[in-house]
């Protein structure tokens, strides 16, 4: 395909114009099916001979250059017989226009790279007299068609905007709900274009709040969310609305600090709270996926769960921080083998403190057995939700996953005390764990005032007296002991500081998953690396940067 050919509608006529010369009422889509190219759904049959095989350069180009010519011409009928999917791509592509209101729109594709062909779109939207140009760009996929043999476009959302994704839609009309300002807790501006991790949360934010904040509604084209309790994303602007200023507990300073952060690594997510409130002050992910990991994240979070562990261990009169315990390099549970990193054992007589600043696995395990095979199953997760509120519900503002500890036998019980088998947390779970480890109290986090809405905040019981000094102690050893596993990473933290790291094998990934949580001050962070190897090497310095922002 040639760079610079611009496909779209001129004064009501249909023209294809190349290097600036008119071919006025041309119609590109006469004779679709003349080469064998295009024409014909996948969905179809057909008593032809079915052709094989990659398809050409010349498919690619004529393919792309007749969809691209009837979608820029409102032609959704054609537009959607030469992609794979017709019975998804035409309703999307009539909403272009029905629903989405784009009532013109010049389409310029770019060389092909392969299969791939990137483009421009220059469209113009109208809603009730008012009209705005929109501009973006995108790309779609040449294939060919399983049963037809024909050569079509791979029919994704994204082929009409790159935003768009499976089950969305595109509208434009009278907004929802009314725009926000949303500020800081010291009342400092929070923009998606200064602060992107914030985008997909100011979305959700007003969706939920913007009734209630006093600012009217504008004229605006989104994207439907697919679920039901999602944020819609505004895409266009066509007729301001009045924002209504909302007051968050997020930090300026401290999310700049994350979102510096979380770009040392790809597939990174962070989240900083305020122990002494449970306060939110940053949230930040750095992913190619734009999954919101820092909230909504699954995942085994490694050894930082020993955190909790060591909270079961004193609180069960297993142990405490200077009791004498042993870390070989393995210990057996039930048959099968739990191994320290690279098989390291303590010899010296090692304490809880010193198991837990060299994340000894095996002495997370061994102090457990004489609980019994009925209390040791349910013991973690009974731990961690009556004491660090883990799965009770949390009502921050915005939707979160709280964190999960089921109940657990044989062997995936001893994963469990090492933050592997079914423990599922994510960096908020982790930062709030830390958070109730130093103050002894849950304090649910929150991003936006409770009297806000009046919602109810999830409860849990404070830690018997002892446990969070002990926890404390800990921590601190970690981040400052020759031997603690995150003492480089937290070199540059001042103040009263602590730190846990953590590892986390996933099943079908070479590499570990990075986790590191700590705190320094009145500030609590937590981060996570998907795929990034040791606690200290990656998920650390995310943690740090944030950390270094704080109080």
């Amino acid at each position: 395909m040639r760079s610079g050919v611009k496909i779209g509608i001129i004064g009501g006529v249909f023209a294809v114009v190349v290097g600036g010369v008119g071919y006025g009422a041309y119609n590109i889509l006469d004779g679709l099916g003349d080469s064998g190219v295009g024409g014909g759904s996948d969905t179809e049959t057909t008593s032809q001979e079915v052709r094989t095989g990659p398809v050409t350069k010349q498919e690619i180009a004529d393919t792309s250059k007749k969809f691209l010519a009837a979608w820029a011409k409102g032609d959704a009928a054609v537009a959607s017989h030469l992609t794979n999917n017709e019975v998804e791509s035409g309703p999307a592509l009539t909403g272009y226009s029905a629903t989405a209101h784009v009532t013109k729109a010049v389409i310029t594709p770019g060389p092909a790279v392969g299969a791939k062909v990137p483009y421009t779109v220059e469209a113009t939207v109208s809603y009730k007299g008012k009209t705005k140009p929109w501009s973006y760009k995108s790309e779609l996929t040449v294939v060919r068609g399983q049963s037809t043999g024909h050569a079509l476009v791979d029919w994704k959302p994204a082929v009409l905007h790159p935003d768009l994704a499976k089950g969305e839609s595109l509208e434009t009309g009278e907004a929802k709900t009314a725009p926000i300002e949303a500020v800081d807790h010291n009342g400092q501006v929070l923009t998606k274009e200064k602060y992107p991790s914030l985008g997909v949360i100011l979305d959700e934010l007003r969706k939920k709040y913007g009734g209630k904040t006093g600012g009217t509604a504008g004229i605006e084209t989104w994207i439907n969310s697919a679920n039901a309790d999602g944020a819609n994303k505004t895409l266009l602007t066509l007729v301001k609305g009045k924002p209504g200023r909302l007051q968050t507990t997020l930090d300026a300073k401290i999310q700049a600090a994350a979102e510096r952060g979380v770009k040392k690594f790809e597939q990174s997510s962070v989240v900083a709270v305020e122990p002494s409130t449970g306060a939110i002050r940053a949230i930040a992910n750095n992913r190619d996926d734009a999954f919101d990991a820092a909230r909504w994240a699954k995942v085994a979070p490694g050894s930082t769960m020993k955190i909790v562990t060591a909270a079961m261990i004193i609180q069960n009169g297993l142990g405490n921080a200077n009791s004498p315990v042993k870390c070989p390099s393995s210990v057996t549970w039930k048959g099968v083998p739990f191994h320290n990193l690279n098989n390291f054992d303590m010899t010296d007589g090692p304490t809880l403190k010193r198991a837990f600043a060299k994340s000894c696995n095996t002495a997370f395990i061994k102090p457990v057995l004489p609980l019994g095979d009925g209390k040791r199953d349910t013991a973690l997760g009974v731990e961690a939700a009556q004491y660090f509120g883990i799965g009770r519900n949390w009502q921050t503002g915005i939707s979160t996953f709280d964190g999960s500890v089921p109940e657990s036998h044989d062997a995936e019980t001893a994963a469990s005390f090492i933050g592997q088998g079914k423990v599922q947390m994510n960096p908020l779970n982790m930062a709030s764990v830390t958070a109730t480890a130093i103050t002894g109290r849950f304090r649910q986090p929150y991003i936006v005032p409770q009297n806000l809405d009046n919602r109810t905040f999830a409860v849990a019981n404070p830690l018997p007296g002892g446990v969070p000094a002990q926890l404390k102690e800990m921590l601190n050893y970690t981040a400052i002991s020759p031997e603690g596993t995150a003492t480089q990473a937290m070199a540059r933290v001042g103040g009263t500081k602590g730190a846990k790291t953590g590892s986390a094998e996933i099943d079908g990934h070479a590499t570990s998953d990075s986790w590191f949580t700590g705190f320094s001050n009145d500030l609590a962070a937590a981060a996570l690396v998907q795929s990034g190897g040791h606690g200290g090497d990656a998920a650390g310095p995310v943690v740090a940067e944030v950390l270094l922002a704080g109080p």
